[in-house]
């Protein structure tokens, strides 16, 4: 199999399909499109989801607790600690082990929460570290949102630009590659410039976190959440779309992709619309006006890029007066990068 998650057929037929017995107090439960399951306790729901780091080394502890908590936020929820579980080999050093642990600390400190425990094991058939977290989080029963509310008409708005996570980790794992891929395009470039490029790159780690959106988000009344990881935007549209049945019309001139990001894919031949992009949230809103200017004073800018519409497991993209309709099967761009680059 490819490396990456499976495909929505696979996953139904091998994991999601194999399912059956079920309880009336789990309001949303294991479904495509649903990263957290939402459990009922009485005037308050319990939001957990869970997320492994494989695709980066620097940082893994951090950001493994930011992608997950982004997952239980996407469900209007606010974190309050994670559970975390660490796989691994044999030739660890003790240096190692304390390291992702002060990361995840750091993550933690910065969300105001807490470990609440998990696992830590030599594993000798792991050959390199794996970090999985369990975020955990709360909402009021009647505030929370789910993947499956997006409407017809309503606007899909996105927050701050998209591939911020594979950008940083391109930038941090990859700059000599990156240098290099340069140089080749543009033999004109200056070192000077590809170190500014690198470094802006590297700092968007720091915007990992889109837990202050998806509360605000939550609060002003929205339909639908969604935050955008494996797969980039394109991913995230078609999670979406299979939890609400419906489809989406995208400008692609309206998505909001930063300079850095622009100019690594660019290098890289990639598309930064189907690169990871942890720290983005995509939300389906009735006032999307309304929620953009919400979100702005909480100081997230915030993008309308489209509409939903009533064609299921669709997403046509508008790009220079032509659409486009995307597989739903979408690798994403830091994968194939990764393969591409291993071969």
């Amino acid at each position: 199999m490819k490396a990456g998650k499976l495909a929505p057929q696979q996953l139904e037929r091998l994991v999601l399909g194999r399912f059956a017995h079920r309880r009336s107090d789990v309001l949303v439960r294991a479904a495509l499109g649903e990263d957290s399951a939402v459990i009922d306790f009485g005037e308050e729901v319990c939001v957990m989801s869970t997320d492994p780091i494989t695709g980066v080394a620097t940082g893994a502890g951090r950001l493994a607790v930011h992608v997950s908590c982004n997952d239980v936020a996407a469900n209007g929820a606010r974190p309050i600690g994670v559970q975390v579980v660490l796989l691994l080999p044999e030739d660890t050093e003790e240096t190692l082990i304390t390291q992702i642990m002060d990361e995840v600390e750091q993550g933690c400190e910065e969300l105001g929460i807490e470990v609440l425990g998990g696992h830590t094991e030599i594993v000798s058939r792991v050959t390199a570290p794996l970090v999985v977290i369990t975020a955990v989080g709360r909402a009021a029963k009647d505030r929370y949102v789910t993947s499956a509310g997006a409407r017809p008409g309503d606007a899909v708005v996105v927050t701050k630009g998209v591939g911020i996570e594979g950008t940083a980790i391109l930038a941090t794992e990859w700059a000599d590659t990156i240098r290099r891929a340069a140089k080749k395009k543009d033999p004109q470039v200056s070192p000077e410039v590809l170190d500014a490029l690198l470094r802006n790159a590297s700092a968007f780690f720091e915007d990992i976190s889109a837990v202050k959106e998806g509360i605000a988000a939550a609060s002003f009344g929205v339909s639908a959440m969604h935050d955008i990881t494996e797969g980039g935007l394109y991913g995230a549209l078609f999670e979406m779309g299979a939890a609400s049945g419906f489809g989406f019309r995208i400008d692609k001139a309206k998505v909001p992709v930063r300079p850095e990001t622009s100019a690594i894919c660019e290098y890289l031949g990639l598309d930064p619309l189907g690169l990871i992009s942890s720290g983005t949230m995509l939300i389906t809103c009735p006032d999307g006006d309304g929620l953009v200017k919400h979100l702005d004073s909480e100081g997230v800018p915030a993008f309308i890029i489209g509409i939903v519409h009533e064609q299921k497991d669709s997403v046509l993209v508008l790009e220079n007066g032509e659409t486009q309709a995307f597989p739903q099967s979408v690798e994403d761009e830091l994968w194939r990068f990764l393969a591409g680059s291993s071969s």
